[in-house]
């Protein structure tokens, strides 16, 4: 399996637009409050991350790229800009890097399922829940399919079947047999699999054996703390 990176950058555009739809307009103090599944950030923090990221790969700044101090940096370098400004910037460099992504490789993956995990976080915090069923959400999600079944390999664990009860679609990640199965939606996996999920959540879905949440969360993500209802 590949990633398709020009693919990838038609869904970060959508992202993009739909994010300036849902922002531009709305009270700057929305983004003040601290997003309930970025604990550590504002949703004007989330915002100037996703416009950082792209100035970045714009750059060619990407040493130390998907560390917290990269990520830092660009939240820091636009602490005090207003929303506007922000999603003027993004206007700016957004296309650029978007029609270039078909050079990504499989970074473009990486670079879809950060993006479309964060229109969800800004989405709950401003109570516009929508688009679960994106292109982004989709080529994010194939993307983290593809590196967990890499991990079940490497680490020896047995396969994973996910049956999504809201597409129908089912795939299996790793190799080896027999696999546990799951049924379960596909943006569900999507959001648990980025920590925004608690383990009672994952617990709960329909597992044919013991439920695997140590498995499908690992680090830099854990389990939400507490159940997130999107």
């Amino acid at each position: 399996m590949s990633v398709d990176g020009a693919a990838c950058g038609a869904a970060r555009a959508g992202i993009r637009a739909r994010l300036d739809g849902l922002l531009r307009d709305l009270d700057p103090a929305a983004l003040d409050a601290v997003c309930p599944t970025t604990p550590e950030w504002t949703g004007r923090d989330v915002l100037a991350h996703l416009v950082g990221v792209d100035a970045d790969i714009l750059a060619g700044n990407l040493a130390g790229a998907g560390t917290d101090a990269w990520t830092a940096v660009q939240v820091a370098q636009r602490r005090g800009r207003s929303t506007v400004e922000l999603l003027d910037e993004w206007a700016e460099i957004g296309p650029q890097v978007e029609g270039i992504a078909g050079a990504f490789g499989d970074a473009a993956g990486q670079w879809c399922f950060d993006a479309a995990t964060h229109e969800h976080d800004l989405r709950l915090l401003v109570g516009a829940p929508g688009e679960q069923n994106s292109d982004a959400v989709a080529l994010g999600t194939a993307w983290m399919l593809m590196r967990m079944g890499e991990r079940f390999d490497a680490e020896g664990l047995a396969a994973l079947t996910f049956a999504f009860a809201d597409d129908g679609g089912t795939i299996t990640v790793g190799t080896r047999l027999p696999a546990t199965e799951v049924t379960v939606d596909r943006f569900d996996v999507f959001r648990a699999a980025c920590g925004r999920r608690s383990r009672e959540q994952i617990d709960a879905w329909g597992w044919t054996g013991a439920p695997r949440s140590a498995d499908l969360v690992r680090p830099p993500f854990s389990p939400a703390p507490n159940s997130v209802v999107e």
